[in-house]
């Protein structure tokens, strides 16, 4: 897009470019989401800027009104296999944070002035900047939907003090922590967290959103004692536990997509309710980016929609569930271990013989998944014990800045690894939306999307026909 096709996009209130791009506006120093309800500024008073963090970075604080801190990511930083998509993803994840830029780098085989130089040229901010913005919109949830006291939430948002942390909230927010508080929303629709009820969220996204697709797929899956499906098809809970760098939580995710009030913007997406119980506060932002990927919250459906909806075998079904998604996962031992052991038998046995059991049993969620090195000590035999081995000395990476088809090859050379499973790995741990089952004759003319090409026929119930069959997630 050029300036003035942002400009249109703004003007007409555009929530599908949300989290693409954001604007600033010169004579009030604000900062807004495309799909922002106030009054259109003039052209020659607006910049534009590819992440908040830019805009922070040059003197603008966050809009009051559109909130742009709460946009869907931008769906390039799962699409992207490049090292600033990658750096992307993983300074989402918390890296920066727990690592610092070095750690960043590392894992990204740059130094730390390549990766810089590379985020500041494309993105108008460094990765410090980018994780602060995200260490802002942290404070401003915990401040906004729990009773922390203001010293608790400081740390929990990543900030190293106190100071850093007051500094940082008026910069962004031109308000002080216990202003951004009394500001959150009240009434009718309001969120804040009672006590010992975890802490309530909105995980946004953008345009249409299939969640009954999703909702089934995870109850088909759900790994028993580690996850859970409750309810009636339509207002169903998704519950499950997850560890975390710094601790574990239970996480519990609503099916029902929720829609904004009309306000004149154009496809505006929604959000899903989700609450976390943590140990351990500083988890909340990995939490969170880990929840988005599996639900696959950052996707643009707009785009992947108009490229299969020109195949004449994929319009119908594109037609019929709009905004379909292609789930991730939370830990890339998961979906391999679906995959390779396959009965939820086995999978209850590997669960309770080598998972950590939680300290308290929340109804039918018992343990945590078991780590690659308990399965690779206790599981030594075949391709499982293999790919844990592998996971847990390092020898494969499958964090969400691992480089694709560098992990797909070392996958592949591992003994008895079937290049099924690799696929299942490669669309779901690695997040790539351009999968093709091995062996398949796929159309070219599904890429870059052939994962929710893929999703498309397993819904509607084609997988196993002539040129699908071995579909990722089967």
């Amino acid at each position: 897009m050029d300036e003035d096709s942002r400009y249109e996009a703004v003007r007409s209130r555009d929530g599908r470019f949300d989290g693409a791009f954001f604007f600033a506006v010169r004579t009030t120093g604000i900062y807004c989401r495309p799909s922002c309800p106030a009054v259109t500024p003039k052209r020659r008073n607006v910049r534009f800027f590819p992440t908040a963090a830019a805009a922070q970075g040059s003197g603008f604080r966050a809009c009051r009104r559109c909130r742009p801190d709460a946009v869907p990511g931008s769906a390039d930083w799962n699409a992207r296999a490049d090292v600033v998509g990658r750096a992307m993803r993983l300074i989402a994840d918390g890296v920066v944070d727990r690592e610092g830029v070095a750690g960043l780098a590392s894992r990204l085989g740059y130094s730390a002035r390549q990766v810089q130089r590379q985020l500041t040229a494309e993105l108008g901010a460094g990765p410090v900047a980018l994780a602060r913005a995200q260490r802002a919109h942290t404070a401003r949830t915990l401040l906004q939907t729990t009773e922390l006291p203001v010293t608790e939430i400081a740390f929990a948002a990543g900030f190293g003090s106190l100071r850093q942390f007051n500094d940082t909230v008026r910069e962004v927010y031109a308000s002080t922590p216990t202003e951004v508080r009394a500001a959150a929303p009240r009434g009718r629709g309001a969120r804040r967290a009672a006590p010992g009820a975890g802490i309530p969220l909105r995980l946004a996204h953008r345009g249409p959103y299939q969640s009954g697709a999703v909702f089934d797929q995870l109850a088909r899956e759900a790994v028993p004692g580690v996850e859970e499906v409750s309810g009636a098809p339509g207002a169903r809970t998704y519950r499950r536990t997850l560890r975390l760098p710094y601790g574990t939580a239970l996480a519990a995710v609503d099916e029902r997509a929720r829609e904004p009030k009309a306000g004149g913007a154009t496809h505006p997406g929604g959000w899903l309710d989700a609450r976390l119980h943590l140990t351990d506060l500083r988890d909340l932002t990995t939490a969170v980016q880990r929840l988005r990927r599996l639900f696959d919250l950052d996707a643009d459906p707009y785009a992947v929609d108009e490229r299969l909806a020109a195949d004449p075998r994929l319009a119908p079904l594109v037609a019929a569930r709009p905004g379909l998604r292609s789930p991730g996962a939370v830990d890339p031992l998961e979906p391999a271990v679906r995959a390779l052991v396959g009965t939820e038998a086995a999978l209850d046995r590997l669960v309770r013989r080598y998972g950590k059991a939680l300290d308290a049993p929340s109804g039918s969620l018992t343990h945590l998944f078991p780590e690659a090195s308990a399965l690779a000590e206790a599981e030594p035999e075949g391709p499982l014990g293999s790919l844990a081995a592998a996971l847990a000395d390092g020898a494969v990476r499958l964090d969400p800045g691992a480089d694709r088809d560098q992990a797909q090859q070392t996958l592949l050379a591992l003994p008895g690894m079937d290049p099924a499973v690799v696929a299942v790995l490669r669309a779901r741990a690695l997040g790539d939306p351009d999968v093709a089952p091995p062996g398949a004759e796929v159309p070219e003319a599904w890429r870059p999307w052939r994962s929710y090409a893929v999703q498309h026929l397993r819904v509607a119930g084609t997988v196993g026909t002539a040129g699908t069959a071995g579909m990722p997630g089967e």
